[in-house]
């Protein structure tokens, strides 16, 4: 069944477009050239009739992260994250291996949304997974483990936050950095006390990137 949208998004390809898409996205992944809108009106009636099965169709997953251009592995996240809530606990080492493949900020950003869906069904996953995560070598896991709550507001767990946090000040990386002011940021929205004083105290080992996005609403 794959084979139709595979074949929709190629007769829809774009040498031009693919080109920009390819520099914006620094030359990691070559691009057929279909932007977004585009890409999502084309796998509309595919994605839907493919989400009537009630369990995960991973072949399809892998096959889509197998394919060398990057609109393929954008139709396998828009797959996941409209299914998000029925994965399963287990399958969170499938996300795990999702996370570390053809990794960039833009796979691993839908998957952080998929990973706190399965937080909020799955709260023990944060002692089996998260906070491995966010100690790990691969710095896309550490990611995932500082922003996974983003849009969480309320359900916050500000100790599952700290910890991510302070797993990883003194970062050279700018992604983890990053990651680290937009959760602070984030949760400003919800406990602008608790950031202030959060950036306060860790101000002195804390990159500049982290204060700056982390006290944007402060």
């Amino acid at each position: 069944m794959e084979s139709v949208i595979f074949e929709s998004f190629r007769r829809h390809s774009d040498e031009h477009v693919a080109r920009q898409m390819a520099a914006y996205m620094k030359s990691r992944f070559p691009f057929l050239g279909i932007q977004t809108p585009l890409r999502r009106a084309l796998a509309k009636d595919f994605l839907k009739q493919l989400c009537q099965s009630e369990e995960i169709n991973w072949p399809f997953v892998f096959k889509c992260f197998k394919q060398d251009e990057r609109e393929y592995h954008y139709l396998a996240l828009d797959y996941l994250v409209r299914l998000q809530t029925r994965l399963l606990r287990q399958d969170i080492g499938i996300i795990e291996q999702l996370i570390q493949t053809k990794s960039w900020w833009d796979s691993v950003d839908s998957l952080d949304h998929v990973v706190g869906s399965m937080l909020l069904v799955h709260p023990v996953l944060k002692d089996t997974h998260i906070r491995k995560w966010m100690r790990a070598e691969n710095i896309w896991l550490k990611r995932v483990a500082i922003d996974c709550q983003l849009g969480f507001k309320a359900q916050t767990d500000s100790r599952l936050l700290t910890d991510a946090i302070e797993a990883n000040l003194g970062s050279a990386e700018f992604f983890v950095n990053k990651a680290i002011g937009w959760s602070l940021r984030d949760y400003s929205k919800t406990n602008r006390r608790w950031v202030a004083d959060f950036v306060e105290e860790h101000r002195p080992r804390m990159h500049s990137l982290s204060i700056r996005e982390g006290s944007k609403y402060l």
